[in-house]
């Protein structure tokens, strides 16, 4: 992922570009979005405070992986990292936003 592919809106709401977002996890964008619908697909968002003002990390979790994003504040990637835990999935308390 590279360029400003996440977005802030108003509220501080967060935008990530779906095609980028579903090639990092190895997912169709139809399987991204189905996930995302049924709950499948979560995601949490962490403002940074102090040293790390500025700065965003996104993490979304899937039943085996753990994409984490940090990106400043004009939405670019700074800092990208999958974890894929191949065939001992993630417990879903551990994937809940």
């Amino acid at each position: 992922m590279s360029g400003a592919t996440v977005e802030f809106g108003p509220g501080g709401d967060v935008q990530i570009d779906a095609e980028a977002l579903a090639g990092r996890l190895g997912l169709s964008q139809a399987a991204l979005r189905e996930g995302m619908r049924d709950g499948t697909i979560t995601s949490r968002v962490e403002r940074g405070q102090g040293t790390d003002a500025g700065r965003t990390r996104l993490t979304v979790f899937t039943a085996a992986k753990r994409l984490r994003l940090v990106v400043d504040a004009g939405g670019h990637v700074l800092q990208s990292e999958v974890a894929d835990f191949g065939d001992r999935p993630l417990p879903p308390s551990m994937r809940r936003a």
